[in-house]
């Protein structure tokens, strides 16, 4: 149609057309020349791959990168948020790989917790659970009830926006206590050189004013406003409403662990997994008036941490991964050293032996010396 205005023009006009119509052309084709030496740096640019913004950049598919605090002599962490996901990705049978990183790294949050999956970030213990579960399927919460669930939300939330914070003010005012009570080694820890009494020292002064700023904190909370005794009275009060929940049961919903009992492990495995010496009202109010909450502790224990013994007295961080079998040029090496060892053994064997002739040899010279004598006289 364009064509056939443009010659039923007049000539003046259809001159007017023409250069209208060949002006936006021109245009276009000097932009495409002058855009020719950009154009494939715009396909490099769209064909290169997208940076990878995770510590773990030799990730493997599918693999949980956790990160999370040094592991201590008394339980694997005392981060209840670090020991809620990895007993969490335990009891999922979820694939996960600790990172030793001596605590120097944070999610871009700045919190540990945090998890690394296929490149990509998840931080926040409760948010690290949703979006593991919704990617590998696996709810523990799935057999529970409406009302169950609602239950579970309301009995988390008391735990971790109230219990937890009666820890963190204990914590926060006695970080004496905490290093003595867990038996810390801050040089493992920290994957330091500096004698462990500075570096104890360092800690009291961090933890309780400088970096985690414990009593602030608590005292922003609200909790940290009260007196020393009405704040333990809160603590045992949470641990008397979990008592009277879980009751005689094995877990807080029937014979199945599940996101509540996850939770209530965590946070009271770090009251109840503190070194005796050290004195602590709510650890013996736990173990006094509240044996079924004692009971389920050590049942998670068992259920999630096999290797419980393993991984407080070595620290190791994967104690859950099979480790590396050895080639056989390692075990060739590790025999000859062992025969190295021996040979001073045996060397030392054959001079008993030669030891031993000699003094026969003499014993028996004796008597026929004896006889000489005797025979001159």
């Amino acid at each position: 149609m364009a064509t056939e205005a443009e010659n039923n023009a007049p000539a003046a006009e259809t001159k007017e057309i023409k250069e209208e119509k060949e002006t936006p052309k021109a245009e276009e084709a000097k932009k495409d020349e002058a855009g020719a030496g950009d154009a494939p740096k715009e396909k490099e640019k769209e064909l290169a791959p997208p940076k990878v913004s995770v510590h773990k950049a030799n990730f493997e598919k599918d693999i949980v990168y956790l990160y999370q605090f040094s592991r201590t002599p008394l339980l694997p962490s005392i981060s209840p948020y670090c020991l809620k996901v990895e007993t969490w990705l335990r009891l999922a049978g979820i694939k996960y790989e600790n990172v030793d990183h001596k605590m120097k790294f944070r999610s871009k949050k700045g919190l540990l917790p945090f998890v690394e999956l296929n490149g990509e970030e998840i931080a926040d213990s409760a948010l690290i659970i949703k979006e593991l579960s919704q990617q590998f399927g696996k709810d523990l919460d799935s057999g529970l009830t409406s009302e169950q669930r609602n239950l579970s939300h309301a009995t988390i939330s008391m735990i971790e926006n109230h219990l937890a914070w009666v820890v963190t003010w204990w914590r926060a005012k006695y970080p004496d206590s905490v290093l003595k009570g867990y038996k810390v080694n801050l040089q493992h820890a920290l994957g330091s050189r500096i004698p462990n009494a500075l570096l104890s020292f360092f800690f009291k002064f961090a933890y309780a004013r400088k970096w985690f700023q414990g009593t602030k904190k608590a005292k922003a909370h609200g909790i940290g406003v009260h007196t020393p005794e009405e704040i333990v009275q809160f603590g045992q009060d949470d641990l008397k409403v979990l008592s009277d929940m879980l009751a005689d049961k094995p877990f807080f919903f029937g014979d199945e662990p599940t996101n509540l009992d996850v939770v209530a492990f965590a946070h009271l495995a770090q009251i109840y997994f503190l070194d005796k010496e050290v004195e602590w009202a709510l650890r013996d109010y736990m173990t006094e008036t509240c044996a079924n909450l004692v009971g389920h502790v050590n049942r998670m224990k068992e259920r999630c941490f096999a290797d419980w013994d393993d991984i407080c007295s070595t620290l190791d961080l994967n104690s859950h991964l099979p480790k590396p079998v050895k080639e056989d040029k390692e075990v060739a090496k590790d025999e000859k050293e062992g025969d190295k060892e021996k040979e001073p053994e045996e060397k030392d064997i054959e001079k008993e032996k030669e030891e031993a002739k000699e003094k026969d040899k003499a014993a028996n010279k004796e008597p026929e010396e004896n006889k000489e004598k005797e025979a001159a006289k």
